[in-house]
């Protein structure tokens, strides 16, 4: 009889080893969204979701602020409770409270994603600057750190005085991948065509534990010189690891999250997510992913039938 009963756990374990990790377990996603000036947030965190959800690896809860300019003394998400922290926010700095538990979770472990303009806020929040890395306008400047690009294939560490934060007209752009055995980035082109975004350049910030991913050179800025501006990158925060991609531009109207549709910003933010919550990537490579000088999209923001 006992033999019997370990011949089905066997058998059991064997099947349950054939599901999708997906099927066997979520992981738990919060995205902080509800303010921003210049972006629709509603929009992006609408998008966001549905990419997180339609991979069916992530189960997602939404925690909004205050309008700008009401008082958001108040909000405080219990940032304990979930694998993943996505922010997609660009307003007030967030209560004292709930910056010390944003810090409590990331030193014991925790997982952050922050897109597009969440580099801009909160400048005046020291320790969300150490785990973005680099930052924005909001009143950075030489003060925050250093410049930090590529250029002649090397990672340069620039002290110059002037303020951060450039972009110009959205426009397309080429992603170059610089860590290509990153789990991230593992088996992905190393070049490919992202559609029209708002590119972020001229960063600047603590710059600490991070590693540059992917960078693009900003040929509509008469001012650069041969600059590879950073894309994406990973900062080591205590014990918790942080993923941050400055594409994904949203405007005011949904017409207007076109950056958002294209299938590599998807599928490197779905890598992203994943690495930050778990150290690793599971996710296929899929077929429809963008290459040099192609660029493709999922403006359903899930995988079409024949991208694996």
């Amino acid at each position: 009889m006992k033999l019997k009963y370990i011949g089905l756990l066997f058998v059991g374990l064997f099947f349950l080893q054939l599901l999708p990790a997906a099927a066997q377990q979520k992981l738990k996603a919060l995205i902080v969204t509800g303010q921003d000036g210049n972006h629709w947030w509603k929009g992006s965190t609408d998008a966001i979701q549905k990419i997180l959800e339609n991979s069916d690896r992530f189960k997602v809860e939404v925690a909004v602020t205050p309008p700008l300019g009401q008082d958001i003394s108040s909000f405080r998400p219990t940032f304990k409770s979930f694998d993943l922290v996505v922010v997609n926010y660009g307003g007030t700095t967030w209560p004292k409270d709930t910056q010390r538990d944003m810090e409590q979770y990331m030193e014991a472990g925790g997982a952050l994603v922050v897109i597009h303009s969440a580099i801009v806020p909160m400048a005046d929040w020291p320790e969300y600057n150490k785990m973005t890395a680099l930052g924005a306008w909001d009143g950075r400047d030489e003060r925050v750190g250093p410049y930090v690009y590529y250029k002649h294939d090397r990672l340069v560490y620039d002290y110059s005085p002037g303020s951060a934060g450039h972009h110009g007209l959205q426009h397309p752009f080429t992603v170059c991948h610089k860590k290509i055995e990153h789990p991230i980035l593992k088996g992905l082109p190393p070049l490919w065509s992202h559609f029209k975004d708002e590119l972020y350049t001229r960063l600047r910030g603590p710059a600490q534990h991070m590693e540059v991913l992917a960078t693009t050179i900003d040929d509509t800025d008469a001012r650069n010189d041969g600059r590879e501006d950073p894309l994406m990158w990973t900062v080591n925060y205590g014990k918790g690891r942080v993923f941050v991609t400055v594409m994904g531009h949203v405007g005011n109207d949904p017409e207007l999250r076109y950056a958002m549709e294209c299938t590599g910003f998807q599928v490197t933010l779905l890598r992203g997510c994943e690495w930050a919550a778990t150290g690793q990537v599971t996710q296929p490579v899929p077929k429809d992913f963008p290459s040099d000088g192609i660029q493709t999209f999922r403006k359903e923001f899930k995988a079409p039938f024949n991208a694996k």
